[in-house]
């Protein structure tokens, strides 16, 4: 198929192509940061590249504050450092930091919980309902516990006395 039929126009205002680079520079921030400078990740290639096609039009629309261009003859357009430092999209990664931390920590006790609970023969002679059903009452019991106590009152018990 023929690349250039494909190709398809779409019209932005100044504000809306400011949110489209925030949502491109989030979206690829949640799915690549983690992965540092993992060159032969396809996702990040693949990301990377839209988000420099993206960020190449950034002038057009009067936003060149809003790209790192120094490699423009290279043809790379990054995110400036101001998008690591924007309160929106920090606020917006700290939010999504911290849902995704309770929600991850609620999901591991649950689990542990659940295995400790049924043997692992118990757990297989289960259908994915039951063991849906019984694994989500670990699930709200710790989302409850999590939502009645503030963060601050979690402790880690130890079973030796560690040093000081």
């Amino acid at each position: 198929m023929d690349k250039q039929r494909d190709v398809q126009t779409i019209k932005f205002s100044t504000e809306q192509f400011l949110a489209l680079l925030k949502i491109i520079y989030l979206g690829n921030w949640v799915a690549n940061a983690h992965l540092g400078d993992a060159e032969t990740n396809p996702r990040l290639t693949e990301y990377e590249e839209i988000e420099n096609y993206v960020f190449s039009h950034a002038k057009v629309f009067g936003l060149a504050e809003y790209v790192d261009d120094e490699l423009a003859e290279d043809g790379e357009y990054f995110p400036p450092r101001m998008f690591e430092e924007s309160q929106d999209v920090m606020e917006a990664i700290n939010e999504y930091d911290d849902d995704t931390f309770w929600d991850e920590l609620i999901e591991y006790l649950a689990d542990r919980d659940f295995t400790n609970q049924y043997s692992k023969s118990e757990i297989q002679k289960m259908t994915i309902d039951e063991r849906i059903d019984k694994l989500y009452i670990h699930i709200d019991r710790w989302a409850k516990e999590f939502d009645k106590h503030s963060p601050d009152t979690l402790t880690i018990k130890t079973s030796q006395q560690e040093p000081a």
